[in-house]
C-alpha cells in the first residue's frame, strides 16, 4: 500500500473534532499498557504516531494530564479519546487512537506493544468465536 503524501480523516464520535493525518506513520501499534486500557476501557489500544505538525486538527480537544509527562487529548462532549502527547519521551510527536479514523482498516497496526501488561487473555481472544453481528439469546 502506497502511503506516501496519502492522508487519512478521522473524528470523534459526536464529530466536534476532527482531524486530518499523514498515512505515512512512523509506527502503528496495538498497545497493551495500563494506562491506555484504563484510559480507554478497553483491552488495547491501536496508536499511529506521527509528527504533530503533520496533523490538522478541527474543533479544541481537552486535555487530561495522566501521568507526569503525558497528555491524553479528547472530546469533551462525547468522551472520545483521540490523541496522545509526551514532548519528553516523544518531542515533537503525536499519537493518534487509529479506532477514530474514518477508514479504521486503512491503517493496519505493526506490532504489538507494553505485552507486559497485556491482559492474561488476550493471547488467545483470536480463538474466540465470532459472530457478524451481535448474537441472538
Amino acid at each position: 500500500m502506497d502511503t506516501v503524501n496519502r492522508t487519512l480523516t478521522g473524528r470523534c464520535h459526536c464529530g466536534a473534532i476532527g482531524y486530518t493525518m499523514p498515512a505515512d506513520v512512523v509506527h502503528n501499534c496495538l498497545c497493551h499498557c495500563s494506562d491506555c486500557r484504563r484510559h480507554a476501557g478497553a483491552p488495547m489500544v491501536a496508536w499511529a504516531m506521527v509528527p504533530a505538525e503533520a496533523v490538522s486538527i478541527r474543533g479544541e480537544p481537552a486535555t487530561y494530564v495522566s501521568s507526569e509527562h503525558g497528555r491524553r487529548l479528547f472530546c469533551r462532549d462525547c468522551g472520545t479519546g483521540l490523541f496522545y502527547r509526551n514532548e519528553h519521551m516523544l518531542p515533537g510527536m503525536l499519537d493518534i487512537q487509529t479506532g477514530t479514523l474514518d477508514d479504521p482498516g486503512a491503517l493496519p497496526p505493526t506490532a504489538h506493544i507494553q505485552t507486559a501488561e497485556e491482559v492474561a487473555w488476550m493471547e488467545d481472544a483470536h480463538a474466540l468465536p465470532r459472530f457478524t453481528r451481535y448474537p441472538a439469546p
